[in-house]
């Protein structure tokens, strides 16, 4: 027990470097410009590399809480899915260009700590859907998440009852989720190379806490518990089902696509970026307008930037919430060929946009 408070702490002590060194005399509010440079000024590989190595010291703190009863085995699952779930967010900006100073070392550090050992699709892989072909046109019928959400059963225009968008909401949790997690980690895997890296993590889980680390330290998190953390921080993103179409500056245009979340409630806010939306993933309307701007940046950028994004009143529950607004889009019909729900009465927790200014911040 000793030993996996001294990793965990350890874990938090490394990782406090690379938020540190990008922390240190950084403006309050500042344009996009002047952040890239800054960024590029002090882009460095060593303290990205401590911050992912800080990842797998905590994860392997938490798969030695795994035997000590039903407490630790719920603790190594939750904190390893939580773990995953951060390197892939970090991987996320390795595939931007903006974790490292070079393509080469951000695709080394996203390889080496995450998408090898996480059985995730090749850096190369991930840049094409992602940043060539989601962020162009997200919301839009030629992204690729709009096929996953389908697959979910969330289709856009198409009614949907109460306890099958719940189901939805929970999907990699389902028979089908499942198969579709293991169906991804297959394709994955088939490429050379790449099995041998991955089986290494849970031997490792194996060989630090016996088969409750593999268990409840790999088994658990990566199949269930990381998949549902991605699959939640992909339906809060965007307005996928009513997004407002726009033409302009790209600040407008995103303006109509993204979400802006717990704007009001900073508890709330701190438990999502520590958990299930961390490395500025709480702030996707900024990464969204500005994908070359690192997490370390991004509330410096969003302070600049104006707001003409939707704010939900909440997430799951209540009038207003994130996840109604989501049902009544699905649900509602369409008229003149637009997605309905951009009547500010008909969609949930919806605030009319500002206008778009004329200058591009």
């Amino acid at each position: 027990m000793l030993l996996a408070l001294l990793l965990l702490t350890a874990g938090i002590a490394l990782r406090q470097a690379d938020r540190l060194h990008h922390g240190i005399r950084s403006p309050h509010a500042a344009g996009a410009a002047q952040l890239v440079a800054l960024q590029r000024a002090r882009g460095n590989i060593l303290t990205p590399t401590l911050l992912l190595l800080g990842q797998w010291v905590q994860i392997t703190g938490w798969w030695l809480l795994a035997p000590y009863g039903v407490l630790g085995a719920c603790a190594a699952a939750i904190g390893t899915a939580v773990h995953f779930r951060h390197l892939q967010e970090i991987s996320h900006h390795a595939v931007h260009g903006v974790l490292a100073p070079t393509r080469r070392s951000n695709d080394f550090l996203a390889e080496a700590f995450a998408h090898l050992p996480l059985g995730l699709p090749a850096a190369s892989v991930r840049r094409k859907r992602h940043v060539r072909d989601h962020h162009p046109n997200a919301t839009l019928a030629q992204d690729p998440n709009l096929l996953d959400l389908e697959r979910a059963g969330l289709r856009r225009g198409s009614p949907i009852t109460l306890p099958r968008f719940t189901a939805a909401l929970l999907h990699p949790l389902s028979p089908a989720g499942v198969g579709a997690t293991a169906a991804d980690l297959a394709r994955a895997l088939s490429r050379t190379g790449r099995l041998g890296p991955f089986l290494a993590v849970p031997a490792a889980a194996y060989l630090t806490a016996g088969w409750p680390g593999l268990l409840f330290g790999w088994l658990i998190p990566r199949l269930l518990l990381y998949p549902l953390l991605a699959w939640w921080s992909l339906v809060v993103e965007h307005t996928w089902f009513d997004p407002e179409p726009r033409t302009g500056q790209p600040v407008h245009v995103e303006g109509g696509r993204c979400l802006r979340l717990y704007p009001r409630n900073r508890a709330l806010a701190l438990f999502a970026a520590a958990t299930w939306l961390p490395y500025g993933d709480l702030r996707h309307y900024a990464h969204s307008v500005h994908p070359a701007v690192r997490w370390s940046y991004l509330p410096a950028l969003e302070r600049h930037l104006p707001s003409p994004h939707f704010t939900p009143a909440g997430m799951c529950f209540g009038r207003g919430s994130l996840a109604q607004r989501h049902h009544q889009a699905l649900t509602a019909s369409t008229n003149s060929g637009q997605v309905s729900g951009q009547n500010p009465g008909r969609g949930a927790g919806r605030h009319r946009p500002a206008p778009a200014p004329n200058r591009f911040p």
